[in-house]
C-alpha cells in the first residue's frame, strides 16, 4: 500500500491574515514618510520666509535708514525735496557702498507691480539728476529688480513728531524735511506672518535749517580733511 505523504504549507486564512498585516504596515510606514516630508517642507518655508524677512529688513536698513534729504531744483520756486512718500510707493536718494563700484548719488523707487506671475515688489535704482522734473525719465527698466514676489499687500506710513508725540500718516509729499520714522507693512499671499518693519532715517531734518542735522554729499568729508592738512 502507497501512502502519500502531505507537504506543510499555510492556510488561505493564514494566508489573508499575512496580507493584511502587511498592508497595515505599508500604510503605517507610509504615513509615515508622509509626515516627514510635509514637516521637512514646512520647515524649508518657514526657513525661507525667515531669509526673506531678513534680507528685504537688511535692504531698508542699509538704505532707507540713509536716505539723504536733498533737493530737486536748487531754485526755491520749484525745488522739492527728494523724499516722497505715498501709501504704496516710496522715493528717496541715497548711496550705494563702496564696495559695489557705483559711485554717486542713487534714486531708489519701491513699488508694488501686478503682472501675469503675481504680485510683486518693484526696486529701481537709478543715478539721482536734481535738475530733472519727472522721476520716470531717471528710472531705467533694467535697474529694476524685485525684492520680494507672492506678495497680497503693501502699504507704508510715515512719523511725524517727537519724543513719543506725533502720528503716522499714510502720505508724505511736498514737505522740507523727511519723517523721523517709516513703517512697512507686507503681506504674502501664502498666508505667511510678516512684523512691521519700522525703519529710523538717520537724517531727518530741512537741508537749509540751521538746526538740521550736519548733510554732506559723498566725499565731502574727505576734501575737508585734505584742505584742512594743506
Amino acid at each position: 500500500m502507497i501512502r502519500l505523504s502531505r507537504t506543510a504549507g499555510f492556510t488561505l486564512i493564514e494566508v489573508l491574515i499575512a496580507m493584511t498585516l502587511l498592508s497595515v504596515m505599508v500604510l503605517l510606514l507610509f504615513g509615515s514618510l508622509k509626515i516627514g516630508a510635509d514637516s521637512w517642507e514646512r520647515g524649508e518655508h518657514k526657513t525661507a520666509n525667515v531669509n526673506d524677512i531678513g534680507i528685504t529688513y537688511n535692504f531698508f536698513q542699509s538704505y532707507l535708514a540713509t536716505a539723504i534729504p536733498l533737493f530737486k531744483h536748487p531754485d526755491e520756486d520749484n525745488r522739492a525735496l527728494s523724499f516722497q512718500g505715498q501709501a504704496q510707493r516710496l522715493e528717496f536718494v541715497s548711496t550705494f557702498p563702496a564696495s559695489l563700484n557705483r559711485g554717486g548719488l542713487q534714486l531708489f523707487s519701491i513699488y508694488p507691480v501686478q503682472d501675469a506671475e503675481g504680485s510683486h515688489i518693484k526696486v529701481n535704482v537709478s543715478p539721482f539728476d536734481p535738475d530733472s522734473d519727472d522721476v520716470a525719465e531717471q528710472q531705467n527698466p533694467d535697474n529694476e529688480v524685485d525684492l520680494i514676489s507672492g506678495v497680497a499687500s503693501f502699504d507704508l506710513e510715515y512719523w511725524q513728531g517727537e519724543s513719543g508725540e506725533g502720528n503716522w500718516e499714510d502720505q508724505w509729499q511736498d514737505r522740507d524735511f523727511m519723517p523721523r520714522l517709516v513703517k512697512i507693512k507686507i503681506g504674502l499671499a501664502n498666508g505667511s506672518f510678516w512684523p512691521d518693519m519700522i525703519i529710523s532715517l538717520r537724517v531727518t531734518g530741512n537741508p537749509d535749517s540751521q538746526d538740521s542735522d550736519s548733510i554732506d554729499a559723498p566725499g565731502n568729508a574727505d576734501d575737508d580733511d585734505n584742505d584742512d592738512s594743506q
